[in-house]
């Protein structure tokens, strides 16, 4: 473990103006502190982040140093961060798909679930991009990992990868990716569950076809039991929408997508973007994903749904700047409908990780804060249910790259849309 430096705590002010809420009685949002660690190695990709309720954080990412790739874990000796001594989550004898984006992580208590792709046993020069979808697990906190179980089931020499996980109340693990083992132009969404603390899993279960090759799902689960996965569907006439499937048995069935924005985004490849999915306390269903619509603007958006996701509510544009092109947002919401969404503002010479918040279940957000010092990208998100929000990005520090992570607390009163019963706009 000599090759990671000890993280390095880095104190910011803890009150940041919030010009979009400033005539109103709402408390100013305040970021904690920075950490980052740093890993001189050939490129790392990630992190993911978890925060659980008494405020420690979790980070998983993916390390290459010549032609090995290792994907580690570690987990705060604090509240807070910094993050402790990681630890690796495949074994020695299991070998991390080339081109493994960050890994998907959920956590429930000491149980840490981890899924990513790993270079297929039987891949051929005809089939570079082969990969079995894995799921590893911790039962001790993350301090040690078992080794994976498989989690496709169709023994295909074919691509299972842009995955997601999340962790149901009832404690049913669900996942879902994307694969084309039915041999169509397009691939397919499945989803599969785990009933036994990721011991085994479930037969796979398609949901839709059409999928956007390389645009990754995403899940989440309701208070009532409810799972949502969310990924982005290609119609008539390379049509592009991010659409959302439910399933009210546990994930048993699904059903049908159900178009979020309507953007009419016509793209004739995979934009390589996914959307973000969550649910507050009274059932209210969040998406932020990217699209160029009709007009062929970058923007990012919001849409919420108050019927399981039958219908949703008109988008909302979440950024502002006209200089910069908006990628890849990743949004948290807490139980009382706070959210957090983070993105990058790209311009030709920067790369900039920015963050904006809501206080009122998505009514209003405040003007978008930046948050990286460095070239920064891939920001991710989690908050727990007091309101306590970890962000996380990497950073380009030549000779070395860094991950960073910022906690930021809500304020710890009751929404306003919650004190009134206001649905939004």
């Amino acid at each position: 473990m000599k090759r990671f430096a000890a993280a390095l705590l880095v104190m910011l002010p803890s009150l940041v103006a919030i010009p979009a809420w400033a005539e109103t009685s709402e408390p100013a949002i305040r970021l904690g502190p920075k950490s980052m660690t740093v890993h001189q190695v050939k490129s790392v990709v990630g992190p993911s982040v978890q925060i659980d309720n008494q405020g420690f954080i979790s980070a998983a990412w993916v390390e290459e140093e010549k032609e090995t790739r290792t994907i580690l874990f570690a987990k705060s000796d604090k509240p807070g961060g910094p993050l402790g001594t990681p630890v690796p989550v495949n074994q020695p004898t299991e070998y991390v798909y080339y081109r493994q984006e960050s890994p998907a992580v959920a956590i429930r208590g000491n149980d840490v679930f981890v899924t990513w792709s790993q270079t297929h046993p039987k891949i051929t020069p005809e089939k570079p991009f082969a990969g079995e979808l894995r799921l590893s697990r911790s039962t001790d906190g993350g301090r040690t990992f078992v080794p994976s179980v498989l989690v496709n089931d169709d023994g295909q020499v074919i691509q299972h990868t842009f995955d997601s996980i999340h962790v149901a109340p009832d404690g049913v693990v669900h996942m879902a990716w994307i694969d084309g083992r039915e041999g169509k132009k397009e691939p397919g969404t499945f989803v599969a569950r785990s009933t036994d603390q990721g011991r085994t899993i479930a037969k796979n279960l398609k949901i839709d076809d059409e999928t956007c090759v390389c645009c990754r799902t995403t899940v989440a689960t309701s208070t009532d039991g409810v799972a949502y996965v969310a990924w982005r569907k290609i119609f008539e006439g390379n049509i592009r929408e991010t659409v959302v499937s439910r399933s009210t048995d546990g994930g048993e069935t699904f059903s049908s997508s159900v178009v979020v924005g309507n953007d009419r985004w016509v793209y004739p490849a995979c934009p390589h973007r996914p959307a973000s999915l969550a649910v507050d306390r009274q059932g209210r269903l969040y998406v932020v994903w990217y699209t160029e619509g009709a007009d062929e603007m970058p923007a990012i958006y919001l849409a919420y749904s108050d019927d399981q996701g039958k219908t949703f509510s008109n988008k909302q544009q979440l950024n502002r700047s006209k200089g910069t092109f908006p990628d890849h947002p990743q949004m948290a919401v807490d139980p009382a409908g706070r959210i957090a969404v983070v993105w990058e503002e790209q311009s030709p010479v920067r790369r900039e990780v920015v963050a904006s918040f809501s206080l009122d279940r998505g009514r209003s957000f405040n003007a978008p804060i930046k948050l990286n010092e460095k070239n920064g990208q891939t920001p991710t998100v989690a908050v727990n249910q007091s309101g306590t929000v970890v962000m996380g990005w990497k950073e380009h520090a030549m000779p070395a790259h860094r991950l960073v992570l910022q906690t930021m607390q809500f304020p710890l009163v009751n929404v306003t849309a919650e004190k009134t019963g206001d649905h939004g706009p």
